[in-house]
């Protein structure tokens, strides 16, 4: 808020019509601009030449005479000037000095002594930014060139809203991360550029910026492919889950699998495989598979090809097999989608699923919560969990930023 603005808030609406401030380069008077004329008098462009302050009369603006001390209008002092000649002598005292104590009396008499506290605002509030940035650093104890402690700050203070806190901070950190530098520079300066993204709520705008071209649904499952067999955390997900699983149905002759975002159904094909060589034969294997439908896309068609697949595999393996198709939201299932038959052991697989729901702390219907209590109440034998060690559903910002940049690798995290 400028000077201009918050005198225009405390000033009574009859002191306003004076039309006068108090700038930087001196007093102003608003109003058309001053004729010349030869006539012996003293404008205000002359006897303020010494000040730097310029005036411009109009027909609204007020004099004040020191005669009488109190304002007089511009039509009594040139009442036979009506084309904005310049004010006479008698209307305007010729020491600049004085014109601007006569003033201050004048906002004293109307205001009180409590007017003082305009122009002490702009001093004042010039002041304190100069001195905050020094009391940040001592309030914040920040080491200097500690990158991991000041981004934790500077996230702290966009919690808060501390505008002030946050913009010094992304001052400093600029000039201490780098996309091209090491390592905690590089993270830092990602980690810097998500939060002026939401400094600027342009998030949504910087990732359609970023966003590739869409993949055909043949060349996204090519790739969905690729990226399970070259990468370890989604294959060791798996395969643990199916050793809990595998371990809690040893004995069971019928066996039904209820698994949260099958996609195409990579995880069971080694499962099949294990249960084919099981002594005393395979057991009947029934799979409920639950995706979100848009998820067909990335198949290239619906949960009838990932039945097709393990079918196949199971037939090759003489292992009895089922599917059973739930193309709904983990969301919006209900007891009915899961056709649960009796004697059949029950194992339920949430593989890199549950951080998608939203809690309490997102939504008052909490569909994790209800999700997990529908599960409860199935009284299944095993429950696999495979996740990340992330809380990406929770609102609070602050706790969010915290956990991302504390599930750093630990190599990485000891060169902070």
């Amino acid at each position: 808020m400028s000077l201009r603005e918050v005198q225009s808030q405390l000033l009574p609406q009859n002191y306003q019509s004076l039309q006068h401030v108090y700038a930087d380069d001196g007093l102003h008077l608003k109003g058309t601009a001053p004729q010349t004329s030869h006539e012996q008098y003293c404008t205000l462009d002359s006897s303020f030449a010494a000040a730097g302050y310029t005036v411009h009369t109009s027909s609204s603006t007020l004099s004040y005479s020191p005669s009488t001390e109190s304002p007089i209008s511009q039509q009594e002092c040139l009442s036979d000037n009506t084309y904005g000649s310049p004010i006479s002598v008698s209307c305007i005292t010729e020491d600049p000095n004085d014109l601007k104590h006569k003033l201050r009396e004048l906002e004293t008499a109307m205001l009180g002594p409590d007017s003082d506290r305009i122009d002490s605002f702009e001093s004042t509030f010039h002041n304190q930014l100069i001195l905050e940035p020094e009391k940040w650093k001592q309030l914040l104890d920040i080491p200097r060139g500690d990158l991991r402690q000041a981004l934790i700050a500077c996230a702290r203070a966009l919690a808060d809203d501390n505008m002030l806190v946050v913009d010094w901070l992304v001052t400093e950190l600029r000039q201490m991360v780098s996309v091209s530098g090491e390592p905690i520079q590089r993270l830092g300066a990602y980690l810097l550029e998500g939060l002026i993204a939401r400094l600027a709520s342009s998030g949504s705008s910087i990732y359609k910026a970023l966003k590739c071209k869409e993949p055909a649904s043949s060349e996204l499952l090519s790739y969905m492919h690729i990226l399970y067999e070259v990468c370890p955390y989604f294959k060791f997900g798996y395969m643990s889950a199916n050793g809990a699983i595998a371990e809690a149905v040893k004995g069971e002759e019928r066996v039904h699998i209820i698994d949260f975002q099958i996609a195409m159904g990579s995880q069971w094909l080694t499962l099949i495989q294990a249960l084919a060589a099981r002594p005393g034969g395979p057991p009947c294997l029934r799979i409920t598979g639950v995706d979100d439908p848009v998820s067909a896309y990335a198949r290239g068609g619906g949960l009838h090809l990932v039945g097709q697949r393990l079918s196949r595999l199971a037939e090759s393996c003489n292992v009895p097999f089922e599917f059973n198709a739930a193309a709904i939201s983990g969301c919006d299932v209900e007891l009915k989608h899961f056709d649960i038959r009796p004697g059949e052991a029950l194992a339920v697989n949430f593989p890199y699923q549950l951080h998608h729901m939203p809690d309490e702390s997102v939504s008052t219907d909490n569909h994790r919560d209800r999700l997990l209590r529908l599960v409860k109440s199935l009284s299944p034998k095993v429950v696999t969990l495979v996740e990340q060690e992330s809380n990406t559903n929770t609102a609070p910002f602050f706790p969010r930023f915290l956990e991302t940049l504390t599930t750093i690798p630990p190599s990485l995290n000891q060169s902070m």
